[in-house]
């Protein structure tokens, strides 16, 4: 039976009456790897990699509009969205993969408070928020509805950053569902910074899983 979308009136009222994320320490709620176009790999466990994400992850081998050759965008390497801004979308939690984020986490990811170049830690990973906007399509309204794009899509919801942020990934580590995500700090716009390779040990690292369609 196909999940009824909700109204942007009802996302507008439910978001006003729910209870803030925390702005400088919250918890990774859901990680979500996608194998192939259509398909998402639930994990307890995932493994990020500066040069190419989410191990097992295909951001890698997407393409892009946004660069001049059409390659995958570095600055859109790993897509994080608010775990309680998916629940008022999506309800219940094995629909939120359909939002097609790699991480979901309880952390204010709002403009003000995650500007570019501020810094995350997850486990034994760092990440670095970038400039790339992160918007609802049309994917984001066939699955969640047209109103849910409207509601994310909307001047307060773009400040709120409800449809989320992009980051890329600085230190490779392990990440697990319950791990600390924490506001580091910020680095300046353009800051040329180290990337490791550590796809050979990544490869490595058992993901427990559940696999679904989406």
């Amino acid at each position: 039976m196909q999940q009824e979308h909700r109204t942007r009136a009802a996302l507008e009222a439910a978001l006003a009456q729910a209870q803030p994320s925390p702005a400088d320490a919250g918890t990774l709620e859901l990680i979500v790897r996608r194998p192939a176009i259509g398909k998402r790999d639930v994990l307890t466990l995932g493994h990020l990699d500066p040069l190419v994400g989410l191990i097992g992850d295909t951001w890698h081998q997407r393409g892009s509009s946004r660069t001049s050759d059409g390659a995958p965008h570095p600055d859109m390497q790993i897509n994080i969205m608010n775990s309680r801004v998916i629940a008022l979308i999506a309800g219940d939690r094995s629909r939120w993969a359909l939002a097609g984020d790699q991480l979901y986490v309880d952390l204010d990811l709002s403009a003000a408070n995650l500007p570019p170049g501020t810094r995350l830690t997850i486990g034994g990973a760092v990440l670095v928020v970038t400039g790339q906007p992160h918007t609802g399509c049309g994917k984001f309204a066939e699955r969640f509805g047209v109103d849910a794009m409207k509601f994310v899509n909307s001047p307060a919801g773009r400040q709120l950053q409800l449809r989320g942020i992009n980051a890329r990934v600085v230190t490779p580590g392990a990440i697990r569902v319950g791990d600390t995500v924490r506001k580091v700090t910020e680095i300046a716009e353009g800051t040329d910074v180290t990337r490791r390779n550590g796809a050979t040990e990544a490869n490595e690292v058992t993901d427990p899983k559940i696999t679904t369609q989406a």
